[in-house]
């Protein structure tokens, strides 16, 4: 008797605690007609099998249309030299391939990037160029993971976008009671236990602010869906052994979703995509978390005498003030947050706010928060990209841009390369010569990288630093190459330090032009025992050509002249 009792207060006891934990439940907003229905929402940031993700993406696609998206991008693991996949329509969604690309510095998610001519890799500002080159747009991928191999570490070179919310993430940061809780009520509450593991991100927000006093930057709410759990390093989606298909792409799609307000579909996929590409190139984006309130729709504007700007344009001012308004179709209980340049400036509770000031140079954006939302601090309902007031796009420099040289040193022209020589690995080639050109004679470097990836497979042309370099504070030579290619150049140590090197990558292609390799921007490579080069310690200086951007078995060649020390 006294063991049925027991087991009957046991079962009491836990009945009561799962009553008490159950997840907030999501709330339904009232339905806001025709204009409503017709937002473009969709899901960033979606892995698929042909990485690390679980389903195919006609698998991705219907879960989507369950959702009730309209888009899906996809961004599976590579480095840019698959081909993409043309876009197109499954279920009614559309589907967009883009890529993710690992950096030393980070993971950065690359829209609208053709098939990349090399491996894209290495530096994250190597990255970033090659993907500005190439036409397409970076977001930076989970910023600010507590994992520090996926936390982005390079805010100095420009980007285009972040995530200001990762799915990945969010459960990262989280206790094991409340990553426990989470996993017991996903049965009954799928979406609302995910959607209990979110918070606030404050140091992405202070990031993203600080960045865009700065110049534009895009915020995206990415997904991270992989729909894949591994269980031998638990949660880890990489992980090769077996894995759980959990939580579905389906419940992850209706957790937070990206809204285009702009954008209006034909059904045409390559119209279509270019169409939501575009969008989210100009910030012409907010974002909702679907697993709060759904469905979410936001109208913010800035207005300044006869001139109007709608979420992520610039705003032009001329004398008088700037009324700032946002309103959402949404709960009486909101709170509407309206910020410049990062700092709240009003906030109302309802589904309006307006906010009038003078016309001086600012950023402004809006928080919408509800009661009851999960997360400490609580994570917001809806995000809007930017408006930025009295702003002028700045005017972008060339990575060549021109120089005065007050003092230079010529270490090669028209020969002889006294001096130079090749190494290379065990199962690679290398070789150099100098040629007839118009006028004089210049270096022709071939190279082809063979061997096993384990084996690091290298070439490299080495020049003697001489006792010119310390004097100095960069190198300058013209180069070329038969195909488009990424070229280390390293400074390598002698002495107590010999064999330590400090690199920058350089991009060539078959237009001959001059380049330019400050000693300050190298960096280590490897372990190093000071981060910038000593100068005066330097033995060589190398140029070299290696599987971080060269696929393996690739092989080509280089010309060189006019190779000099300028300061």
């Amino acid at each position: 008797m006294l063991t049925r009792a027991l087991w009957l207060l046991c079962v009491v006891a836990v009945g009561g605690w799962w009553y008490a934990e159950r997840p907030t439940r999501t709330r339904v907003v009232a339905a806001g007609g025709e204009a409503d229905a017709r937002l473009v929402r969709g899901a960033f940031h979606v892995h698929s099998e042909r990485s690390d993700g679980s389903g195919s993406p006609e698998d991705i696609a219907a879960a989507a249309a369950r959702a009730g998206l309209a888009f899906v991008i996809l961004t599976d693991h590579d480095d840019a030299t698959r081909a993409p996949d043309p876009p197109r329509y499954i279920d009614g969604v559309l589907c967009i391939d883009a890529v993710e690309i690992s950096t030393a510095h980070g993971h950065v998610v690359a829209l609208g990037l053709p098939q990349a001519p090399y491996p894209l890799g290495g530096e994250a500002r190597d990255v970033l160029e090659d993907i500005a080159r190439l036409g397409g747009f970076a977001v930076v991928a989970h910023p600010d993971s507590s994992k520090a191999d996926l936390r982005w570490t390079d805010d100095t070179t420009p980007f285009d976008g972040i995530e200001w919310l990762n799915g990945d993430s969010e459960w990262r940061d989280e206790t094991s009671g409340a990553l426990a809780r989470a996993l017991l009520m996903y049965p009954l509450y799928r979406v609302e236990a995910l959607t209990s593991l979110l918070d606030r991100p404050d140091s992405t927000f202070r990031r993203w602010d600080a960045l865009t006093r700065e110049r534009r930057v895009v915020a995206l709410a990415a997904s991270d869906a992989h729909a894949r759990l591994g269980l031998r390093g638990f949660g880890e989606t990489a992980d090769q052994g077996s894995a759980l298909h959990l939580p579905s792409y389906d419940n992850i799609f209706r957790m937070f979703s990206n809204v285009l307000p702009a954008v209006t579909l034909s059904g045409d996929a390559a119209t279509d995509a270019a169409s939501v590409l575009a969008a989210i190139n100009a910030g012409q984006t907010y974002s909702v978390v679907d697993g709060v309130a759904r469905p979410g729709a936001l109208t913010f504007t800035a207005t300044s005498g006869s001139a109007t700007a709608s979420i992520g344009n610039i705003l032009p001012v001329g004398e008088g003030s700037v009324i700032v308004r946002a309103s959402i179709r949404g709960p009486d209980d909101a709170l509407m947050v309206l910020r410049r340049d990062g700092d709240i400036v009003d906030s109302e509770k309802g589904s309006a706010v307006q906010f009038t000031t003078d016309a001086s140079p600012a950023v402004y954006r809006v928080e919408v928060l509800l009661p009851d939302a999960p997360g400490a601090p609580p994570v917001p309902w809806i995000v809007s990209n930017p408006i930025y007031v009295g702003r002028r796009e700045p005017q972008s420099k060339s990575a060549t841009e021109t120089r005065r040289i007050s003092q230079s040193a010529l270490q090669y022209r028209d020969g002889p390369a006294t001096g130079w020589a090749v190494e290379h690995s065990p199962a690679s080639l290398g070789a150099l010569d100098e040629i007839a050109a118009v006028p004089g004679r210049q270096l022709l470097l071939r190279y082809a990288l063979g061997g096993t990836a384990s084996s690091a497979p290298y070439a490299a042309f080495v020049m003697p630093a001489g006792g010119d370099l310390p004097h100095y504070d960069r190198l300058v030579f013209s180069g070329r190459s038969d195909k488009p290619a990424r070229v280390s150049v390293q400074l390598r140590a002698k002495g107590a330090n010999a064999g330590q090197r400090w690199h920058r990558s350089v991009y060539l292609d078959p237009v001959a032009r001059e380049i330019s390799v400050s000693f300050n921007d190298m960096l280590p490579l490897g372990n190093t025992s000071t981060p910038r080069p000593a100068l005066n310690e330097i033995a060589s200086v190398l140029f070299v050509l290696d599987t971080v951007n060269t696929p393996l078995g690739g092989s080509g060649t280089l010309w060189l002249d006019d190779v000099r020390y300028v300061k």
